[in-house]
């Protein structure tokens, strides 16, 4: 990559992003770099360049993702990657993942992935229940891109601890009605519906389950949080006063919500892990070319052994979180009889690690510029902070390892 790569203001232009993307991510014996999957690679780049990078500093500013943008790659058959035929959909966990992880490579973002394929978590469930009314309703027009869909679980009392939930839907004839609050909800103010996590029975994890509620019903209110990062994706806290939900908004069977939300948090921690090392793969990427390009004292930064040697560690630990991810993502896709949930908890503290540590370099090493509001690390050093509390905390992460290590016997 040449000097001439990264652009004062510290972006790598938009030829050259390709460029460094296309580099380490792939090599030409992997699952990841089959023809079909280098084709989807050069169409996710091609769109992130052309669509998302011009107007990201301005959805940034704005708070929310244009419901075109979702237009345009439900269009592309970007929406639709992961999910059964049955559904609407095609392709794999890994198809959707990289297209993820190209996009960030290409100049997008994490915040960018999670207002735009919200879905992900957003309806999984309702398309493996199978109910064919239900998917033609909610599903299909959000992989479409003509619908946006989210998920409610977390409450003001209830995170990490699911069973914990107190928002309470009691039926009533054909209807269930709703009472609750929901907080931290992914594209709340502009989902159409979200997939809500409710109490129909007693207290425990047996009284949980799953709910479509639609946001325009009479009771349903929704408020605009801000955050420190993913400012490009917008965050609201539900309230639910009396709604009336139809008992065929019900996903599966009563009780089961608890199982059906663990079964999918395999996947969206996967997600989550690909997005932490894909961000410090561009960072990476960043902070080569502009170390090469900066010069003080008469000469490049990249000159300087202490920035040489922070660069290549940066380079090492990125790379060691994308192979050990992508090793556990490919014995999770393939049904592997490993003790895979251990694994998928260290997956994504391993790759959080690795961009924790990667884009603060990554804004040091860019001095004052990377302080900057608007140059490409700074929002990546914001970004990456949510990846160890969204999808389950580093700490729940732990504790899962601790439990399958017997140390809780």
């Amino acid at each position: 990559m040449s000097a001439s790569a990264v652009s004062r203001e510290g972006h790598l232009r938009p030829d050259r992003a390709r460029e460094g993307a296309l580099g380490p991510a792939v090599s030409a014996h992997d699952a990841w770099a089959t023809p079909e999957r280098r084709a989807l690679r050069e169409l996710v780049a091609d769109f992130t360049t052309r669509e998302i990078v011009p107007d990201l500093e301005r959805w940034e500013d704005e708070g929310a993702l244009p419901r075109a943008l979702h237009e345009r790659a439900g269009d592309l058959g970007l929406l639709e990657l992961g999910f059964p035929e049955a559904a609407g959909g095609v392709g794999d966990h890994l198809d959707a993942c990289l297209v993820a992880e190209q996009l960030i490579l290409s100049g997008g973002s994490s915040g960018v992935c999670a207002g735009l394929f919200t879905h992900g978590i957003g309806v999984p469930h309702i398309a493996a229940a199978g109910d064919e009314e239900q998917v033609a309703r909610f599903v299909r027009p959000v992989l479409a891109g003509r619908a946006i869909a989210s998920l409610g679980i977390t409450e003001p009392e209830a995170g990490s601890d699911v069973a914990a939930i107190t928002t309470r839907a009691e039926r009533d004839g054909d209807d269930y009605v709703v009472t609750g609050a929901k907080t931290f909800i992914t594209s709340g103010t502009r989902a159409d519906f979200v997939t809500t996590a409710v109490r129909t029975g007693g207290p425990g994890h047996r009284g949980l389950s799953l709910l479509v509620i639609e946001t325009d019903r009479p009771g349903v209110a929704r408020s605009r949080l801000r955050k420190m990062g993913w400012h490009c994706s917008d965050t609201a806290e539900l309230r639910f006063d009396g709604v009336r939900v139809p008992a065929t908004n019900l996903v599966g069977a009563e009780g089961s919500g608890f199982r059906q939300i663990m079964v999918n948090f395999a996947a969206e921690r996967l997600s989550m892990a690909v997005q932490a090392y894909a961000t410090a793969q561009r960072c990476v990427d960043l902070t080569v070319a502009w170390t090469r390009s900066r010069r003080t004292f008469g000469s490049a930064l990249a000159q300087r052994q202490v920035v040489r040697h922070q660069v290549a560690e940066m380079a090492r630990e990125t790379a060691v979180a994308r192979t050990y991810v992508r090793d556990v993502l490919a014995r999770w896709q393939a049904g592997s009889s490993d003790d895979i949930v251990t694994e998928l908890a260290m997956a994504k503290n391993t790759a959080v690690a690795a961009c924790d540590a990667v884009v603060d370099r990554a804004v040091q090493l860019h001095g004052g510029m990377g302080y900057m509001h608007g140059v490409e690390v700074e929002r990546h050093y914001r970004d990456a902070r949510i990846l160890g509390i969204g999808g389950g905390t580093t700490e729940i992460m732990n504790e899962v390892v601790a439990g399958r290590l017997g140390l809780d016997a």
